[in-house]
């Protein structure tokens, strides 16, 4: 859905241009720019590229590994002066042995490949890839639960600004009841005591309606927030609040769907695979593994025959490595594997628990939220027909001053009461949905 002035009005800051209207944005709308643009999207998706790395890294342990090595070298080795066996050699011929230094040059390229690895290069992939997998899962659980705080935002700005009308209402019918007193004074058709409390009803409604502004900007700096716009950014929301009956109420029904589609459940089901791969893993470190080995390259005392082919060195080997006591850092790996599967199967049954509990509250919640819009329609249509009833009844000199205050204050009780009643039904649905793993708005 469009929302006004997004792409004509919004500068690269986030700000408004100067002049610009404010922006109305509905549930939808303000749900999409959360998404595009807080940083909790960009730090999960970041998290999602990092083991996207991870993963390659890990695919590199199957891979050749190919390296291309030059060194020089200036040496002199005074070793075979030492061996006894020169003992027997004359000594004329002993003098005349005189290492001296020389200079040696090589350059090569070396191969290892690995070609038995008892299965730990393969677990690694699928650890990595099980990783992966859950990353996905991170970014979905970061955005329901960054659109869920909107929608409560964007229900409280709502709130706020409906309560703020109201309160204008309230204070407007004041004002009209202290013009009609002073009025009635004049005609001496009422006194001054009727004309003091009038007068003091719309004093006393004035830090009321100062309060209902602060909500609202306070209200607004929160969207704000969510929005990744600046706290003052003059956003204005559009939309009413959700009415329509809650059909669903069978809980195992919801615990059901909830156990299928929720994020952070999945992750957790994903953390069980990983903690079986990890298992396997730490099983494969006592295994033995093979490697092939080459290399190939030119050795020499001088620099000019370092392209002569008479100086090429190289060889080849296959090496077997088969670990024989490690100081039981193999038992430890597979004691701390036993325990992550474990861990993470606990950790899986608890948030099952929890989620139907939070089902449970989030169905009660939402049921006292309906109740409550229903008896506050009714208290509301009394007070209104009581208000009415009193501003007649003072026409005719029946009803004070002070009985018209007792029912303007009522029906803004009563008109306040409807209003949150439908503000905690639209946030105790959307809560629900949450539960469940699905769509916070609809």
């Amino acid at each position: 859905m469009r929302t006004t002035l997004i792409l004509l009005l919004i500068c690269g800051s986030g700000r408004l241009l100067p002049g610009a209207d404010a922006e109305l944005l509905t549930l939808e709308a303000a749900i999409k720019i959360a998404l595009e643009r807080h940083p909790d999207i960009e730090k999960a998706r970041a998290a999602a590229d990092a083991l996207q790395g991870k993963i390659r890294e890990v695919r590199a342990q199957a891979l050749p590994e190919v390296n291309i090595n030059a060194g020089f070298n200036r040496m002199r080795d005074p070793s075979f002066l030492n061996s006894s066996s020169l003992d027997k050699f004359p000594k004329e011929l002993i003098d005349a042995l005189d290492p001296v230094g020389s200079n040696i040059f090589t350059y090569n390229v070396t191969l290892r490949q690995p070609l038995y690895t008892a299965g730990k290069v393969g677990a690694a992939l699928r650890l990595a890839s099980v990783e992966a997998e859950g990353s996905l899962s991170e970014i979905d659980r970061a955005k329901q639960d960054l659109a869920i705080e909107v929608v409560r935002a964007f229900y409280a700005l709502m709130w706020a600004e409906k309560f703020r009308d109201n309160v204008a209402e309230t204070q407007a019918q004041r004002e009209k009841h202290a013009a009609m007193a002073r009025a009635r004074r004049e005609h001496g058709v009422a006194t001054e005591v009727d004309v003091l409390r009038s007068e003091v009803a719309v004093a006393n409604g004035k830090p009321d309606l100062v309060r209902a502004e602060n909500a609202i900007r306070q209200a607004r700096a929160l969207l704000n927030y969510y929005l990744a716009r600046p706290a003052d950014f003059p956003t204005e929301v559009r939309g009413s609040f959700i009415e329509q009956p809650w059909e669903e109420w069978d809980l195992d029904a919801l615990a059901k769907d909830a156990f299928r589609a929720r994020p952070e459940l999945t992750r957790l089901k994903i953390a069980e695979r990983s903690a079986e791969v990890m298992f396997d893993l730490a099983r494969a470190e006592s295994r033995m593994r093979a490697d092939l080995t080459t290399e190939y390259g030119i050795m020499s005392r001088l620099p000019k025959n370092l392209l002569s082919s008479r100086f090429v060195r190289w060889n080849i080997g296959v090496n077997f490595t088969l670990p024989v006591f490690d100081g039981f850092r193999r038992s430890g790996l597979v004691w701390q594997a036993t325990a992550n599967q474990r861990s993470a199967r606990l950790e899986r049954e608890k948030l099952e628990q929890r989620i139907r509990l939070g089902l449970q509250q989030a169905l009660d919640e939402l049921k006292a939220a309906q109740e409550t819009i229903e008896a506050a329609r009714a208290n509301v249509r009394q007070a209104e027909r009581v208000l009415e009833m009193t501003q007649a009844n003072y026409n005719y000199g029946a009803a004070t001053t002070l009985d018209i205050v007792d029912a303007q204050t009522a029906l803004s009780i009563a008109r306040t009461n409807l209003l949150r009643g439908l503000h905690d039904y639209s946030v105790a649905r959307a809560n629900l949905r949450w539960a469940m793993g699905r769509t916070p708005w609809e």
